[in-house]
């Protein structure tokens, strides 16, 4: 099998890492972390300009017919800067919906203004007592003549405040774990009866919790078919899952090599750390992790077209494989940095946190080892 880029992903490559390298530099993300916005909007607006935002939509919804792979070049580059601009949530999420499950009339309304970065959307799937499970929604929504009105509560809302557009999964029907009577809607954030109560997350993006208190909303706001938005949220979540992995493997390879760095440079006893034999084993394993957590996120973003079961075995191995690699070579980093590794003012720690994260989200190790072993 080829795994070699085409030269317009080759293309795709140099772009993202090289506004990364020149524009994303450690103490730019600082500065956006402390921002009242956590995020900024001139370099979203960038993000637009040069065609990020429109790469896995379809020709004919006025994107660039990109594969996984092209957001897989795309998170894998952010990975490596930490950037914390809303990619995840409104392209890969928001906009995952809307193209697999958006009618004509929604796309046109809502992808040219995403793509051209002028529009922010989020998604909320998650509730207080849901944990990972999908289909576990308490969210009402009850028929209100024409349309519909929805009532709950969704927690860790991804750049939730930042969003003008939030798609929720709400039941139409069923009992609160049931997956078919799951209906997703489009919600104006700024809607009567919206209330969000924002706040940082540990790695430095921005959240909300969002409560629904009578949020009317028509027939026009529904994505995907009434009682059947489960596959489709399932089908997305697995295309974020797997973008993730990559921004993962992103985040470890710029910790390995600041690691290898340091412990050329870092003297002790008369010499460089790097020529102790620990150090060199823990080194090692850091690659290995590394290199196997890269063969993984590639290996799930290819089986993304696959039929449901063998695309969510797949994704489901990529996630634990991702999990511990990103916990190894994270703690390795700290260790092998010294105290230092815990200071806010290294990058170290942040990489840590942003693996962290990247584990329990949509699901850690152990949620995933069982969804593999149903399978």
């Amino acid at each position: 099998m080829d795994f070699s880029y085409s030269d317009e992903q080759k293309l795709l490559i140099d772009s993202v890492e090289r506004f990364v390298l020149d524009d994303y530099d450690f103490d730019t993300r600082k500065a956006i972390l402390k921002s009242e916005d956590g995020f900024r909007r001139d370099l979203w607006q960038q993000f637009g300009d040069l065609g990020w935002l429109a790469v896995p939509f379809a020709e004919e919804d006025g994107g660039l017919g990109g594969s996984a792979v092209e957001t897989m070049i795309i998170m894998e580059a952010f990975g490596k800067g930490l950037v914390v601009e809303p990619y995840l949530s409104t392209v890969v999420l928001a906009g995952g919906l809307l193209k697999v499950g958006g009618t004509p009339d929604q796309k046109a309304a809502i992808l040219p203004e995403l793509m051209a970065g002028s529009l922010l959307a989020a998604v909320g799937y998650a509730e207080p007592t849901s944990r990972f499970n999908l289909s576990d929604v308490s969210t009402k929504a009850e028929k209100a003549g024409e349309g519909w009105k929805l009532s709950g509560h969704k927690s860790v809302v991804l750049h939730g405040p930042m969003a003008d557009k939030i798609i929720v999964s709400a039941r139409t029907s069923g009992t609160q774990r049931d997956e078919k009577g799951i209906t997703l809607f489009i919600v104006d954030a700024g809607a009567k009866g919206v209330t969000r109560r924002d706040y940082p997350t540990v790695d430095g993006l921005r959240a909300s919790e969002v409560t629904l208190e009578g949020v009317e909303v028509g027939e026009s706001d529904v994505v995907g078919p009434v009682d059947g938005g489960f596959e489709l949220l399932e089908q997305v979540v697995d295309e974020a899952i797997a973008a993730i992995c990559a921004e993962a493997v992103g985040a470890m390879e710029k910790l390995y090599k600041t690691t290898i760095e340091y412990a050329r440079t870092r003297v002790q006893f008369g010499q460089p750390i790097g020529r102790f034999q620990v150090i060199q084993h823990r080194l090692v394993d850091m690659y290995m992790a590394y290199e196997q957590a890269k063969s993984m996120a590639l290996m799930a973003n290819l089986k993304l077209t696959a039929p449901r079961d063998e695309r969510r075995k797949a994704i489901s191995a990529a996630k634990v494989q991702i999990g511990k690699s990103g916990r190894l070579v994270g703690q390795q980093a700290v260790q092998i940095h010294g105290g230092m590794g815990m200071t806010d003012e290294l990058n170290v720690g942040h990489y840590f946190k942003r693996l962290t994260m990247i584990d329990t989200l949509f699901g850690n190790v152990d949620h995933h080892l069982k969804r593999y072993a149903t399978l």
